[in-house]
Parts: structure tokens; C-alpha cells; sequence
């Protein structure tokens, strides 16, 4: 969200909760009508009040109706979302999310001792991939060695499907799974 439009959530919230305390104390009787009637009277009477309430109305007006019918999310925000757009003088390529978060699971179940993997990959501004893995790992597994092994490779094999630079791998053992035993 842009700051000018911040700036006028803001203002609009403020005006708004006023409006309704406003009325809240007209309806239980501890503000008298009269004196508010007058007031908004010489609000609107006024000729520098009425300039700047109907330039404020106007103002809020068009900001309604901009949130109301246009998106604000940016074409860039867009992009962000869906994945990494590369370019070259022959066209352009979309890599996804979901791409990415597919090759580290492959690359993740290729170790032995990963028995679950969920990935989650996120990307910046400038297309540098960040990876969360949670695993699942058997009783046999060495944590410690298999996380900078996994590490290791994940940034190895994106870099060479796809060209990114992973900036980190992030990984999380939700679980060691007990070995099962056989009947």
C-alpha cells in the first residue's frame, strides 16, 4: 500500500470512529442535538469550512472509489507471488514458486534418512530465492551432517535448474520417526 493511501486510512478511521462516538452519545441522551446541529450549521455555513469539508468529500470520495473498484496490488507484487520472471533477448521465462519448492523436495527425498519433506520457498525483489524445509528425518539420521549436506545441495541443484542464487536454506526437524519394525 502506497503511504498517501496509509495516510488516508488513517485520516478516514479517525473521522470515522468520531462520527460514531458522535452518535453513540446523541442516541444515550449526553449530547444535546441542539448544540451539534449548530455546530455542523456553521461548518457548512462557513465559507473557508465549507471549501475545505467539500474539497476532504471530494477527496475521500474518489479514494472510496478507488478501493472499491481497482486493485492496489502492483503488477510487481503480482510477479513476487507467483514466481521469478527471466528475460533474454530470445523471450521471456516464468519460474514458479511451486517449481522451486518441487525440485527441493526431490532433492530432499533423495537423502536416505529424509522421511518427510514440506518446503516453502520465498522470493525478494530481486529474484534471490529463500528456502524453509521441514523434515521429517528416521532414528538413523545424522541431523547435523544431513542439514549442511541438504543445505549444500538444494543451493547446488536450484542454481543449476534454474539459475537463482539461494541466498539461505532454512531447515526445521519437526520429527525423528521412530524405525518400524517388521511382522
Amino acid at each position: 500500500m502506497k503511504i498517501l493511501e496509509k495516510i488516508t486510512l488513517i485520516i478516514y478511521a479517525n473521522i470515522m470512529l468520531i462520527l460514531s462516538i458522535i452518535f453513540c452519545l446523541l442516541i444515550f441522551g449526553w449530547l444535546d442535538m441542539d448544540l451539534v446541529g449548530a455546530i455542523v450549521t456553521k461548518i457548512i455555513v462557513g465559507e473557508t469550512s465549507s471549501k475545505i469539508l467539500l474539497g476532504a468529500s471530494v477527496v475521500f470520495s474518489l479514494l472510496s472509489i478507488k478501493c472499491i473498484f481497482f486493485d492496489s496490488t502492483s503488477k510487481e507484487q503480482i510477479k513476487e507471488r507467483q514466481g521469478v520472471l527471466l528475460e533474454n533477448e530470445s523471450g521471456k521465462l516464468m519460474i514458479s514458486k511451486e517449481t522451486i519448492e518441487n525440485l527441493v523436495n526431490s532433492v530432499a527425498l533423495n537423502f536416505q534418512s529424509a522421511e518427510e519433506v514440506n518446503t516453502r520457498v520465498e522470493l525478494d525483489k530481486e529474484n534471490n530465492v529463500k528456502v524453509y524445509v521441514n523434515l521429517i528425518v528416521n532414528e538413523e539420521a545424522i541431523i547435523k551432517d544431513l542439514s549442511a549436506n541438504l543445505q549444500a545441495k538444494i543451493k547446488e541443484k536450484v542454481k543449476s535448474a534454474t539459475d537463482l542464487e539461494v541466498k539461505e536454506v532454512n531447515i526445521t526437524v519437526k520429527k525423528v520417526a521412530p524405525k518400524q519394525q517388521a511382522d
